[in-house]
Order: C-alpha cells, then sequence, then structure tokens
C-alpha cells in the first residue's frame, strides 16, 4: 500500500493505483480543485512534487501543462498512486471563490491514458 504525504497534512495509506486527485481529497481529507472533473483540461488539481514523482506522463497532461506553459507542477487527475510520493497541493476550493470543487473524478484517468 503505497503512502502519500500531503504537506501540511500528513501521511496517509490509499490503495495502490488510486488518482492522485482522489487521494489527495479522500484521503489525505484535503479540499483540492478538480473543475473540469480531472479530465486533464483545466489544471486545477496541480500539484509540486517533494518526493516521488512518477517518471511518465500521459500525453493529455503533457499537451496540457505545455499549452498552459506551466512546468515544475504534474496534474493530479493524470496519476495514479503507484509508489510512496510526497506532493504540495496547490489549487484548493478554499480562498478560490468557488463553490464547490468540480465534478467528482472517475475512478480511472480521463481520457484514457496514453503515456508519452
Amino acid at each position: 500500500m503505497p503512502k502519500l504525504t500531503v504537506e501540511g497534512y500528513g501521511t496517509f495509506d490509499v490503495a495502490a493505483d488510486k488518482r492522485l486527485v482522489k487521494a489527495i481529497e479522500q484521503d489525505a481529507g484535503v479540499d483540492i480543485l478538480h473543475a473540469c472533473g480531472g479530465n486533464a483540461r483545466c489544471t486545477t488539481c496541480r500539484v509540486e512534487f517533494i518526493a516521488g514523482e512518477p517518471s511518465r506522463m500521459t500525453v493529455a497532461e503533457k499537451e496540457r501543462l505545455a499549452a498552459r506553459g506551466l512546468a515544475g507542477v504534474r496534474l493530479s487527475c493524470q496519476l495514479l498512486c503507484e509508489h510512496d510520493m510526497s506532493v504540495r497541493a496547490i489549487s484548493r476550493l478554499e480562498g478560490s471563490g468557488r463553490p464547490d470543487p468540480g465534478p467528482t473524478p472517475m475512478d480511472e484517468i480521463t481520457p484514457p491514458p496514453v503515456w508519452a
């Protein structure tokens, strides 16, 4: 069972292959944004890795980050908890002015992952 550490929240056991966005929200109790429902369109679920950053990336994540000119961050909706990792949640509901974090992401990576 992988361990997920979220800066300022603690370390949590998470189910193997759970989407990172869901682990941050459900297991760590962080009000992370996912305005597009975890479909690699909005970048509100972005995180910074402190340790354990996955080496592979979906094509959707790579394209979205490039389109937005973002570096040094990853989209938690496009990552699985396959090993221990430590992250900083960047975009949270608190202080965002949004009424909710967005639609609940599906259990599987969407769009279906094509690995870059």
